[in-house]
């Protein structure tokens, strides 16, 4: 890892810290966000390298920041993870359709788990890059 800059947008305050400080443990870079409707700028500011979203938030729903995400020029190459625990795994293929997502975890869940879902659109963000590159 290179220190890539994962940005978490989670209203749960305890979760969000304990989230952040695993993922600064493991290598990388970690913004937390706690509130939906500042998430665009924010996104637009730090320029992360993928965005853990939870799905059901208070203000607007993790289907909505991501629908804002996707519709910015500035943001809609952004990688985002949508995390919940209140929809089921065999409904995965539905949630990245719905929220145009890249993908999503189930919470709880693992580090590892987590971990092996940033690598996974990190890899394929830059494999995208290469073959737009010409690489």
């Amino acid at each position: 890892m290179t220190g890539e800059k994962i940005m978490v947008v989670d209203d749960n305050k305890d979760f969000l810290e304990e989230i952040q400080e695993t993922l600064f443990l493991c290598g990388y870079q970690a913004q937390g966000i706690s509130e939906s409707p500042g998430v665009l700028n924010t996104a637009r500011r730090l320029r992360p390298d993928v965005i853990l979203l939870d799905l059901r938030m208070g203000k607007m729903s993790g289907f909505d920041v991501a629908k804002q995400l996707k519709g910015s020029s500035d943001t809609a190459g952004i990688p985002i993870i949508g995390m919940s625990g209140y929809f089921p795994l065999n409904r995965r293929h539905a949630l990245l359709e719905k929220g145009n997502m890249d993908g999503c975890i189930q919470k709880p869940f693992s580090i590892l788990d987590l971990l092996t879902q940033i690598e996974q659109v990190l890899t394929k963000r830059t494999e995208i890059a290469k073959k737009e590159n010409g690489v």
